[in-house]
């Protein structure tokens, strides 16, 4: 089984300091949302957001990942001001409580990215793959974060309306393709790539997708390869339950991600994905 795992320690430069994985690293979601899938309005009060990401980190979350509007299906965005006016607490408030953390902000527009990033936000991970907002991508390559490209073709509220491709792996390369030329180009040096499960696909397309997960890896060798199908419709629906009983799928899905060489899991979970990294390293002898 070993050969066919293919794990790649990466490094990202995070601001002065360049930051080396040596096993896949864990994304710890913090969602500041009353409306969100699974856990919207469980971390709504102050004092939650930093307990919550100390929790995360303690158990072993290399990245706080902290979002503020839902980008569920049929969901509609904030504007950029009035986004930015609820991101830029939750950014300030953890910064102050987990000082050492690193902390991503989970948005597709400039201004809050800009504002995030000054109030002491890491990185950018953006759904839109830069679609939203023109000014997004000379916006990272002047602040000089990292930055998750996200493949997605349409805005949360419309994402679902039969959505189609002809090659779906075509269509994600593609669209990677043209888009790290594109924030190369302007200097952008820390881009990961995030295929967007749930995003503009259908059941089927997302597991489509997912078994091509080896080959996109195969395909962007030198670009860390993130996953995020935390207890995702693409679960719940094929095991007709809801969020909250799709961990044991949404376990099983890390698991054949990590085969396929993810190097980057974004989850609700940290602690249950940090034991399945343990175990498929184990399995693999290839990490400790």
């Amino acid at each position: 089984m070993s050969e066919n795992y293919s794990f790649s320690p990466f490094t990202i430069r995070f601001g002065g300091r360049l930051v080396r994985f040596d096993r896949p690293a864990v994304m710890g979601i913090l969602n500041v949302t009353p409306d969100s899938f699974y856990d919207g309005g469980r971390h709504l009060d102050p004092s939650q957001w930093v307990s919550h990401a100390r929790r995360m980190l303690d158990e072993g979350a290399d990245i706080i990942d902290i979002g503020v509007v839902s980008t569920r299906p049929g969901a509609q965005l904030l504007s950029p001001e009035t986004e930015a006016e609820r991101l830029v607490p939750v950014v300030e408030a953890v910064r102050s409580g987990c000082p050492s953390a690193l902390i991503s902000v989970d948005t597709c527009y400039a201004l809050p990215a800009s504002k995030a990033v000054a109030a002491g936000a890491d990185m950018i991970n953006d759904i839109s793959g830069g679609a939203f907002d023109e000014s997004m991508f000379p916006t990272v390559a002047a602040l000089q974060v990292p930055y998750v490209l996200m493949h997605n073709l349409a805005t949360p509220d419309h994402m679902q309306d039969n959505p189609h491709y002809d090659d779906i792996l075509q269509s994600v390369v593609s669209f990677f393709s043209e888009r790290l030329d594109r924030l190369h180009r302007l200097g952008v040096a820390d881009v990961v790539i995030d295929p967007g499960f749930g995003f503009s696909k259908t059941l089927d397309h997302n597991y489509q997708l997912f078994a091509e997960l080896g080959n996109l890896r195969r395909l962007f060798p030198t670009t860390p390869l993130l996953v995020a199908i935390s207890r995702k419709s693409m679960i719940y629906k094929l095991l007709d339950t809801n969020p909250d009983g799709a961990l044991t799928g949404t376990t099983a899905l890390h698991a054949a991600a990590l085969l396929a060489g993810a190097q980057m899991l974004r989850v609700h979970d940290v602690k249950e994905a940090r034991q399945t990294i343990a175990v498929i390293g184990r399995l693999t002898n290839e990490l400790v």
